[in-house]
């Protein structure tokens, strides 16, 4: 496969032989945004984010302005299943390497075009990073400071994560599809989509809601009434929500009538139970200020894990509230989650999220520097002997 980009990352986690395409001085992303981590073994000091994508990658270095370096990417997609575009649309066809000849040399290859804002539409040809997807899919809320100027606020970003994982979905049901009929096909996306995609349930609720309330309404423990879509509607709930215990916070999910009372009767207060039963499903006993205030005081009485430890015993969902810097010291991350160690990737990160029963995953190896592997790729995957490696370095072509 070749591969740039988080994409190619996912796959290579997942055991795909990922090669990363660079030009002559490597990647520029191995010294853009924070934090930068120095080198164990002097490769180089690089930004986590571009260790984090490119583990497990091999790197071939390919001044694709020569015809020669041309003739060897071509070379390169003879074997291959995959080719991952992570460009403006058409940077590849542009230096002679067009969806057309690729599948000329190989009508099997699946062609994967990864971009901002993807190949139509009025912002195709806009430059843009990645907060630009979420801003644009309405994922980023705007702050101010005290001075009423707007700001960033941080938020976790979606775009550039959420269009690789789907590219790479797709790129997977191609690869079937190819292998079983002797065609590939050609996929295109853009992470503003995946990032507006992966908001779908709040998007198609504002939509819904242009309805008259007769044909969309609300949940029947609301009286009917249209709350906010998705987590906006949930700052009045009181039987699902988060609480302050003595030494940081949960989130109560009490809004079943079975779980309701279970809490209740573990905390010997089946009086609130019997005051305010609720509805059988979806019952948040929204605007119930009263019981709100039991409920806090209820909760400041005792830690996070007397509360976790509860809701366990009395099967009731009662959820920790973590940070990304505190997740870390989570009992559940650590059981399911170890970290990657800094010893083996340069920084500590985390694993792929799926387990594979009665075996594991293979153990991803530090992102390359530009070029590592140029010779190796040149001679096993496309099958040069030791002159024409030669002669492809004298020229600049390959590096």
């Amino acid at each position: 496969m070749l591969g740039p980009a988080e994409m190619g990352g996912l796959l290579a986690d997942l055991g795909a032989d990922v090669i990363k395409v660079e030009p002559p001085g490597g990647d520029y992303g191995r010294q853009m945004t924070w934090p930068i981590v120095r080198s164990q073994d002097g490769a180089g000091d690089c930004s986590l984010l571009s260790l984090h994508i490119n583990r497990g990658k091999r790197s071939i270095v390919l001044d694709l302005r020569q015809t020669e370096a041309v003739d060897v990417y071509l070379d390169l997609v003879k074997g291959a299943d995959v080719v991952i575009e992570a460009m403006r649309p058409g940077a590849l066809a542009r230096r002679g390497l067009g969806v057309e000849r690729l599948q000329a040399v190989n009508p099997r290859i699946v062609f994967c075009s990864i971009s901002g804002y993807g190949a139509t539409g009025p912002l195709r040809d806009m430059p843009s990073h990645g907060i630009a997807y979420d801003t644009w899919a309405g994922q980023v809320p705007v702050a101010r400071d005290e001075g009423g100027v707007p700001y960033i606020a941080e938020h976790t970003s979606i775009g550039i994560h959420a269009g690789p994982a789907y590219g790479a979905l797709a790129i997977l049901a191609a690869v079937i599809r190819a292998r079983a009929t002797g065609y590939g096909c050609s996929i295109e996306l853009a992470q503003s989509d995946a990032a507006a995609y992966f908001d779908w349930y709040r998007i198609e609720s504002w939509r819904s809601y242009e309805r008259p309330v007769e044909e969309v309404y609300g949940n029947a423990s609301d009286g009917g009434e249209r709350r906010l879509p998705g987590t906006g509607g949930m700052r009045e709930g009181v039987r699902y929500q988060i609480y302050e215990s003595s030494d940081g916070y949960v989130l109560m999910m009490a809004s079943e009538q079975e779980f309701w009372r279970n809490f209740c009767a573990a905390v010997d207060r089946l009086d609130l139970f019997e005051r305010w039963p609720g509805r059988t499903y979806s019952d948040h006993a929204r605007g119930n200020a009263e019981l709100r205030g039991e409920l806090a005081a209820i909760f400041a009485s005792n830690t996070t894990t007397y509360w976790i430890e509860l809701g366990r015993d009395h099967n009731t969902p009662i959820a920790p509230v973590n940070t990304p810097r505190t997740i870390g010291d989570d009992a559940q991350f650590q059981a399911r989650m170890p970290w990657i160690p800094k010893e083996r990737l340069d920084a500590d990160m985390l694993p792929y999220p799926v387990m594979v029963d009665g075996e594991g995953l293979p153990h991803p190896q530090r992102a390359p520097g530009p070029g590592q592997h140029t010779d190796e790729i040149l001679r096993d995957v496309a099958g040069y002997d030791d002159d024409r490696v030669d002669e492809l370095r004298r020229s600049g072509a390959a590096q």
